[in-house]
């Protein structure tokens, strides 16, 4: 994108869940109009658009409706069609471009990168066939960990090894899903991200990395800043630098990292906003969304001003009810709720900040008020 935009202008986004809707809430109060593609009627991104274009996310055609519409496009999430993206950059409407998309959407792809980027993962095989997955978990040992190479979110499409009892289903993921990667287990002792934003320059801005604490593989709270070492921060954001430079990406970006003893393996990346990051937007003077519309619009970035501890909690399904019929829960709390159709117990509903001085303080409110049933 060789020009910026600006207010007045349309900013397309690619998906309708709550990513989209904090885009689309940053853009809206800096003066953009918002259109949205997104399948599900009332979803949350369309809630607070200018226009809803109700489609398939692969549908090509509404994508290049959206394209006639916008003056730039985004997305909220990394499983965009490849062909689509390909058709939205070629009409000079994707300024993130498709390359990271094709990275991140697969594993493979993804430890490959990573590896040339000279970044630290753990070990791991690329197998097609049940004997090349034998191998693999002969030379990397028990435990280990059997992953699809496409469509893994929140834990899916994981299966850990502990022994020799676990491989007929390991195979079966294989058999259906070829090829996988697998991966070394690695003894972690605290998860980690380093959400970023690079703009069209190639000017990078890190925000205060979180550290991430999930249940069933489901994240349910990152605090800030993260209890580690100042040399972990550094070997973090050394890591994200690193693989900055490799993809050249536009925009918000998170790495999600392991810290193992006084090492950072990197783990898993999203081209886009993060869950993590979510404590931007109370806790910093600018938040990663506000950021990504500057990215992709082409205007300057701010530097980042982090003047608060912070504890995001994630709401999930079976615990919506609280905040519908009482006000406990919203006490000493941002509350964001993301206006969800239907309700399941681990989807991810809304989540909650806090902000304050003191991460031991914070996490104390945060359970004082759990226990009361917010």
């Amino acid at each position: 994108m060789s020009r910026s935009l600006f207010p007045g202008q349309t900013i397309g986004i690619l998906g309708g869940g709550q990513l989209g809707k904090m885009m689309a809430i940053e853009a809206k109060q800096m003066g953009y109009r918002v259109a949205v593609l997104d399948p599900t009627p009332n979803a949350p991104c369309a809630q607070v658009a200018d226009e809803h274009i109700q489609a398939a996310l692969d549908d090509v055609e509404a994508a290049i409706r959206l394209a006639d519409i916008a003056d730039v496009i985004t997305y909220e999430f990394e499983n965009v069609d490849l062909q689509l993206a390909n058709e939205l950059e070629k009409r000079e409407k994707l300024p993130q471009g498709s390359y990271a998309l094709k990275v991140t959407q697969d594993r493979g792809n993804e430890k490959l990168v990573l590896t040339e980027a000279g970044v630290p993962v753990a070990p791991y095989r690329l197998v097609e066939t049940i004997s090349e997955m034998h191998e693999a978990v002969a030379q990397l040992g028990y435990p280990c960990v059997v992953k699809t190479t496409r469509g893994g979110y929140d834990g899916k499409g994981q299966h850990k090894l502990d022994s020799e009892e676990d491989l007929q289903e390991a195979e079966d993921i294989l058999r259906n899903n070829p090829p996988c990667v697998v991966e070394a287990w690695l003894p972690f002792d605290m998860e980690i991200s380093v959400v970023m934003t690079r703009g069209v320059d190639g000017e990078l801005k890190m925000f205060p990395v979180p550290e991430n604490i999930h249940e069933d593989h489901i994240l349910r709270q990152s605090i800030v800043p993260a209890r580690v070492s100042a040399p972990i921060l550094n070997q973090a954001k050394e890591a994200a630098q690193s693989i900055a430079d490799r993809l050249q990406f536009l925009g918000t970006f998170a790495v999600e990292m392991f810290v193992v003893g006084d090492e950072v393996y990197v783990n898993e990346m999203a081209p886009r906003p993060h869950n993590s990051g979510h404590y931007t937007i109370e806790a910093c003077n600018v938040s990663q969304f506000g950021q990504h519309i500057r990215a992709i619009c082409g205007l300057p970035l701010l530097e980042i001003q982090a003047p608060y501890a912070a504890v995001m909690t994630n709401i999930l399904g079976h615990e919506i009810e609280p905040y519908l019929e009482d006000t406990t829960p919203f006490k000493g709390k941002h509350v964001h709720l993301y206006g969800k159709d239907g309700v399941k117990p681990k989807r991810k509903l809304g989540h909650t900040t806090v902000v304050g001085t003191s991460v031991d303080a914070l996490l104390q409110t945060v359970q004082h008020t759990s226990n009361r049933g917010g």
